[in-house]
């Protein structure tokens, strides 16, 4: 009864009822899951397409019903750092900026019934005519004002090219607890009058929000090469490889399933418990980078066959004064908010969360938020490795002087210890 409690529980409960002012990834409807934002074609590539091409970002997500709903999308045209533009709709696409939500497809075999939707852009209805960082909110069809998701992407003019280097040897530690990058952007093929003041990077490790930079202007200019290097805001926390579990069968248990139980209407998985890793050394693991992959392990049609299950996560450590931990990983939506945030059980002296996860393999890490702080620590739970493999990705913005927005003119994707 107390794991059927839970799992209506998790079904009922709003973790946030309405779009908060943030444009971050999200969802704020208790039944929509699995969000996903992806290149056609390319599951781990960030999601980026360029102006003009034949490439697609493909956005889905789940509705635990019987039946479909009808819904529409929007789309906002955003600055560099995800605001909102300003720009109205005829300047930044062709068509009309509203469009229903018809590729849908219901679940199969399953014991939790659900309709799985995708959104491919662009499309008949909608293309974009300027590059830059984009926000679709989803909504009901007879109220736009309820925000039921939202997903970014990005479109790329390709017009720069981008190249970067990741160190250990820092300039506060050597092969410690750091890395640091330094970064070339080539202007030669564009029209950049004046690179100091009108290009803008954005920085992110493993796709982060909490800890990504922006940079606005260079070390030095070396002809029409901007050179990015020997600052403190490009030295990241080097963290730890990501920890992975696989709900993949109801059958048998998978990677880190210590048990499997189940308990109408949902399978309940319990994953083995985690210990801090702080004090371990270093150990490589070929991870995602926080990515997850809906796969059921005997199904070539993932996307409507896999399950859902409630999974319980557990990490064994001591509480935490003034801080709290969070899941961290591309389900959570890097998000610090209720639905990420452990909570901790004085009786087992570990803290816990438990989510409702459809099959798959997934990455996840646990992060320190101090509280009253924004951005998250891997010291405390997971360490910091020099060695650990990390993904950066590096956006270059021109804003153009007295044009109304921020061009994406460019992007690349570094690794450390690569």
């Amino acid at each position: 009864m107390t794991r059927l409690f839970l799992a209506i529980t998790l079904l009922l409960s709003i973790i946030n009822c309405y779009a908060s002012d943030d444009t971050m990834n999200g969802i704020f409807a208790p039944s929509i899951h699995t969000l996903q934002v992806k290149v056609e074609g390319n599951d781990y590539a960030p999601p980026i397409i360029t102006l003009n091409s034949d490439e697609r970002i493909i956005i889905s997500f789940d509705e635990i019903s019987d039946d479909i709903s009808y819904m529409r999308y929007t789309l906002t045209h955003c600055d560099r750092n995800w605001q909102p533009s300003g720009l109205v709709d005829p300047e930044f696409i062709d068509g009309f900026n509203q469009g229903d939500i018809d590729q849908y497809e219901f679940s199969q075999m399953t014991s939790t019934h659900y309709v799985h939707y995708s959104i491919a852009l662009p499309n008949d209805q909608i293309r974009f005519t300027i590059s830059g960082n984009y926000l679709l909110k989803v909504f009901p069809e007879d109220n736009p004002e309820e925000i039921l998701l939202q997903a970014r992407f990005m479109v790329s003019e390709n017009s720069m090219a981008v190249s970067g280097d990741v160190t250990s040897r820092t300039d506060i530690d050597y092969n410690n607890r750091h890395q640091q990058l330094s970064i070339a952007v080539d202007t030669r093929q564009t029209n950049v009058r004046d690179i100091y003041n009108d290009l803008s990077l954005n920085i992110s490790q493993n796709n982060r929000c909490d800890n990504a930079i922006t940079i606005n202007q260079p070390l030095r200019v070396a002809g029409k090469v901007a050179h990015y290097e020997h600052r403190k805001d490009l030295i990241f926390e080097a963290g730890n490889e990501y920890r992975r579990m696989e709900i993949v069968s109801t059958s048998y248990p998978g990677m880190r399933v210590a048990e499997i139980e189940y308990a109408k209407p949902f399978y309940h998985m319990t994953l083995e418990t985690d210990k801090p890793r702080y004090a371990d050394s270093y150990t490589y693991d070929q991870t995602q980078h926080g990515h997850f992959t809906i796969r059921e392990y005997n199904s070539n049609l993932s996307d409507i066959e896999a399950d859902y299950i409630v999974t319980h996560f557990s990490l064994k450590m001591p509480e935490l004064i003034n801080a709290d931990i969070f899941l961290d990983g591309e389900f959570t939506h890097r998000r610090f908010d209720p639905q990420s945030r452990m909570i901790y059980n004085n009786a087992t002296s570990t803290y816990e969360k438990t989510l409702l996860l459809k099959q798959g393999a997934y990455n996840y890490q646990y992060l320190m938020v101090p509280t009253g702080s924004l951005k998250g620590k891997t010291s405390i739970v997971e360490g910091d490795f020099y060695q650990t493999i990390n993904q950066y990705l590096i956006t270059v913005y021109h804003r153009i002087p007295g044009s109304r927005y921020d061009r994406l003119t460019s992007y690349t994707v570094i690794y450390s210890g690569r």
